[in-house]
């Protein structure tokens, strides 16, 4: 098989990956319906999943350079999981390719100061991608329906009217965010929910091998643990999270997440997938500007035989200015 065909063959194969993951309509969504590991290991060994990533890699960076010259849509990529599921590891390899001046990537932690002073959805909303740009959120919002649900003692540091803090906060929040995401979509911003599905199991190796590695020691956090002792209530808070605000507009993605190659070539995926669902084209020129360039052209091109000759004629006196030396 010729190098582009078995190109081709693994950007379709990493496209077709996405499908089983995809979700539109959430009612009756359950996350135990979703495993934690993928279902083709036997196939897709992981040098097999890296070389595929690899063609992805390409993939989007062609998609990438459209994306930004034609300059009408952006991409926003919603990261969400438990604490080691991989969202740090999926940013950084599955974009390795692309140009960094048109990926901007935004992590959320807890708000303070000023955006304890706006609404939920502020903060995100400034961090929106530009028209003909990749945004990515490494957790976003939807930690204001999941964690926040989780400990609803955080929403004391948002001030907020106790009138509007009642038994139906988490159904509002839900529907506000549904709403937005169909504003988003109809503004020209495409958004792609990812949740990256761990299984307790593959967290606590995960988390060791952290503790374990004096490199990576920094990232272990007392709060992973506090989290992962409320596995179940987590759980839930995305059952009805993602049972709610899946759509055909904004669809979600349970990526099996245990394997690590795996999970960031379905990630991959998604974002090409994504990508080419807007027909991207680098923009035509007119007659017009099609003469003017080629006017320029030639200008250039003039330009480059006189220096050529400039510089021919002045070695040739500095050759003669040696031979009367």
């Amino acid at each position: 098989m010729k190098k582009n065909e078995a190109a081709k063959k693994m950007e379709l194969r990493a496209a077709d990956l996405i499908t089983p993951y995809r979700i539109e309509r959430g009612k009756g969504f359950r996350l135990k319906n979703y495993a934690t590991a993928n279902n083709v290991s036997s196939t897709l060994d992981k040098d097999k999943a890296e070389d595929l990533l690899k063609e992805c890699s390409k993939k989007l960076s062609s998609l990438q350079e459209r994306l930004h010259a034609e300059g009408r849509w952006s991409l926003l990529l919603i990261l969400q999981g438990m604490d080691a599921s991989g969202k740090d590891g999926a940013i950084k390899n599955v974009m390795s390719g692309v140009d960094p001046q048109g990926v901007d990537v935004t992590s959320f932690k807890a708000p303070a100061g000023a955006e304890l002073e706006h609404d939920f959805l502020w903060r995100c909303s400034l961090a929106m991608p530009r028209r003909g740009r990749i945004g990515i959120f490494n957790r976003s919002y939807y930690e204001e329906v999941v964690a926040v649900r989780v400990y609803p003692h955080y929403l004391d540091s948002q001030r907020l009217p106790e009138k509007v803090v009642g038994k139906q906060i988490w159904d509002e929040r839900l529907s506000d965010i549904a709403a937005y995401e169909d504003y988003l979509a109809r503004s020209g911003i495409i958004v792609r929910k990812i949740f990256l599905n761990i299984s307790p199991e593959e967290q606590k190796k995960r988390l060791l091998a952290r503790i374990e590695d004096p490199d990576k020691m920094w990232k272990f956090s007392p709060d992973d643990l506090r989290d992962r002792q409320r596995w179940p209530d987590f759980m839930a808070a995305y059952d009805a999270a993602i049972g709610a605000t899946a759509s055909k507009r904004a669809p979600w993605f349970v990526v099996p997440a245990d394997d690590k190659p795996y999970a960031r070539l379905v990630v991959a995926g998604i974002a090409i997938d994504a990508l080419e669902s807007m027909n991207l084209a680098f923009p035509t020129v007119d007659a017009g500007k099609a003469k003017a360039a080629k006017a320029a052209a030639a200008q250039l091109a003039a330009e480059t035989s006189k220096g050529n000759n400039s510089s021919k004629a002045l070695n040739k006196r500095t050759q003669d200015d040696r031979a009367r030396k």
